[in-house]
């Protein structure tokens, strides 16, 4: 038997139809005052909104200009080269530092964090079309993460292989990133063990097979994950060929310090809480 829809899930169809439905009007009233002329004039009219903004009570919530200014530091392109994923992650973890009203706020500062084709392609979008963060998320994704997009990336996965001379941590890290650039690869977990132990050389795998007490095949999801993983950060910790000390930091010029961007940004949004 069908569920049938709350009042609530039918809210923001109703703002959509009202809202082409006022548009539509206006439209229709100045078309009719218009002379020809001023129809190859371009127009002087402000552009009509493409979000249409959830109400907040008293107008109750503040966007801090240093907020927007790590957002504007942190944008994306649209390179095929980027990861839309990781910009949504990226952009939830900022916008994450205020607490109160956070549909609102990411709907008003989201389209600061784009730039280049992806500006452009925000500003292609039809107008009263987006009512809440989840159309937002999903007309980006849609656009930046498409069908063909998810295939290649699926189509990877299933085809891992271990390079000649590429350790086990290697491939487990290389596999692994793989996995997070395709989040929504739809592979179960069992199904994903197995890709990456098929894709194993014949030595690695006699490696796995006699740290798993015989066949890692006998092992179940769990044991087996937990147990590549283990070996490869043993691995890792053992072949690394730098000292276990505290690293001293690398000087530039002038006695500037290296920082890395992550931890940079890390510290910036921190002051923001």
């Amino acid at each position: 038997m069908r569920r049938s829809k709350s009042l609530g899930e039918f809210i923001p169809e109703i703002k959509r139809f009202l809202h082409k439905k006022k548009r539509e009007a206006q439209n229709n009233t100045a078309m009719a005052e218009r002379t020809l002329k001023e129809y190859a004039t371009p127009s002087t009219e402000e552009p009509q909104a493409i979000i249409v903004y959830p109400t907040v009570a008293g107008n109750n919530f503040e966007i801090k200009p240093a907020l927007l200014n790590l957002v504007q530091q942190n944008q994306f392109s649209g390179s095929p080269t980027e990861d839309p994923n990781l910009h949504i992650s990226s952009f939830l973890r900022l916008s994450g530092t205020i607490k109160e009203n956070q549909e609102a706020v990411r709907l008003h500062i989201f389209p600061f964090s784009l730039r280049d084709r992806a500006s452009a392609w925000f500003h292609s979008v039809e107008v009263g079309s987006i009512t809440s963060w989840d159309d937002m998320r999903r007309a980006f994704l849609a656009r930046f993460f498409p069908p063909s997009k998810t295939a290649k990336l699926r189509d990877q996965i299933t085809r891992f292989n271990q390079k000649d001379g590429e350790s086990l941590y290697e491939a487990w890290e290389s596999f692994k990133e793989m996995l997070r650039l395709c989040p929504h690869h739809g592979l179960e977990k069992w199904l994903i063990v197995h890709t990456f132990y098929n894709g194993l050389t014949y030595t690695t795998k006699m490696s796995v097979d006699a740290a798993a007490g015989g066949a890692l095949m006998n092992k179940n999801y769990t044991e087996a994950y937990a147990l590549i993983e283990d070996m490869a950060q043993n691995h890792y910790q053992w072949t690394n060929e730098r000292a276990v000390t505290t690293p001293t930091p690398c000087k530039k010029e002038a006695g500037i310090y290296e920082v890395s961007e992550y931890n940079h940004l890390a510290a910036k949004v921190e002051a923001l809480t």
